[in-house]
């Protein structure tokens, strides 16, 4: 093993606090055989459960997943060399640095933050990595040297690339500088003058309370955003766009009472969303760098099982999505983010009802799609370090995996 496990980071944070697995069982309300399991390697935790952990050990999330992740990976894909230098941007958001050259036109800035965003959508951090601050730091000196409609223009592609900014930063785990590039998100979108803009900023921020377990304000942040989209669209006469946005925000309250636990809750979200999908002509589509459509709509319900454990009833699911006997799978259309997130959750799903090659097959598909994605998402990596405890002598498939992955 190249660096540690979440088990032996979660042994080493409950000693730090000088608890023993009985007694940080009775905190989290599970079973000290189950904190037992976990340190040892041979049972993977649920996204909620990393959080309510790291709540009852006062550590924050990272402590325990070891985020960010070093080694062999970055080492292949240099993804996390752009880091000081969107450090040194993000600080300098109202005071940026002087050019060699004069900044490219708008309309120019413009194509290049539309070709970051579909790197963005599809997870390839590494190319997408290097363009980011210099289109930031030349955005930035056209959006304060225009007027009128064109300055606020800029400022909504500047909104958009640092929404780029805040993804990359948090699927590489450097969340500080994922919630710093949150707020130059708003500081941008409010300066657009678009109050879509301005909603789908504040969704981000609500993902990211979510992120840190503070459910109750991500779902009244959430509910907030809505009681505003419905203000601005006078008689619920949604434009595609605001339903789109709706939409991507019922799909986030759903997620929201998944973590709660709360069943019933999840569910009835996640029919609204259908609901707000078939209003949208049952179609997927893209709407202020946010998918939502039929495809999201089942990618949050399968996601929503697994993250409360009904990994049985999330596998029954895909069997009755599918046709001639075939799992469902996200259409080829689908953005590689969203997709290879929906295996990453399958692995987790088979993983637990012990069906191991099911589970390497899930992430093998979620690598063929996103590949830098996969190799930097925690769960992908408690996934491996299980299928490698659970097996005496990992095949070759599964040890060149978890090489790849750095496990």
């Amino acid at each position: 093993m190249t660096e540690k496990t979440f088990g032996e980071r979660l042994r080493t944070a409950r000693k730090t606090r000088m608890l023993s697995a009985a007694q940080l069982a009775q905190k989290v309300a599970v079973s000290p055989s189950y904190v037992q399991k976990m340190e040892a390697g041979t049972r993977k935790p649920t996204s909620g459960m990393v959080l309510a952990l790291a709540q009852a050990l006062r550590f924050s999330p990272e402590v325990l997943t070891g985020q960010p992740y070093y080694g062999e990976p970055e080492t292949e894909d240099g993804v996390h060399a752009v880091i000081p230098e969107l450090r040194r941007v993000l600080l300098c958001y109202d005071s940026p640095d002087d050019l060699e050259a004069a900044p490219r036109t708008l309309p120019v800035l413009a194509s290049e933050v539309d070709q970051i965003s579909a790197l963005r959508r599809d997870a390839r951090y590494a190319p997408m990595g290097p363009l980011l601050p210099p289109l930031i730091s030349e955005l930035t000196l056209v959006a304060f040297a225009a007027r009128g409609a064109e300055q606020m223009r800029a400022f909504w592609h500047l909104a958009r690339a640092y929404r780029a900014a805040n993804s990359l930063a948090h699927k590489l785990g450097h969340h500080d500088l994922s919630n710093t590039a949150l707020e130059r998100v708003r500081w941008a979108a409010d300066r657009s003058g678009d109050p879509l803009m301005q909603v789908t900023a504040g969704y981000l921020v609500a993902g990211a309370m979510l992120r840190q377990g503070a459910y109750a304000s991500a779902a009244r942040k959430v509910r907030g955003l809505r009681e505003e989209l419905e203000r601005l669209q006078p008689e619920r006469s949604y434009t595609a766009a605001a339903l789109a946005v709706d939409g991507a925000l019922v799909l986030k309250l759903a997620v929201v009472e998944s973590r709660r636990n709360n069943r019933e809750g999840a569910a009835a979200y996640l029919q609204e969303a259908a609901e707000i999908a078939r209003m949208a002509g049952s179609k997927d589509s893209l709407a202020y760098e946010t998918s939502f459509g039929p495809t999201n709509v089942r990618i949050h319900e399968l996601h929503t099982l697994v993250d409360m454990g009904d990994v049985e009833q999330a596998l029954a699911r895909l069997r009755e999505w599918g046709t001639d006997g075939a799992e469902w799978s996200p259409p080829p259309t689908t953005v590689g983010e969203r997709s290879s997130h929906h295996h990453i959750d399958v692995a987790s799903a088979k993983l637990a009802l012990a069906d191991r090659s099911g589970a390497l097959a899930e992430l093998r598909k979620a690598r063929k799609l996103a590949p830098n994605h996969v190799r930097f998402h925690p769960s992908v990596r408690d996934t491996m370090a299980v299928l490698l405890r659970s097996e005496g002598r990992p095949s070759d498939d599964l040890a060149a995996f978890a090489k790849w992955a750095g496990v």
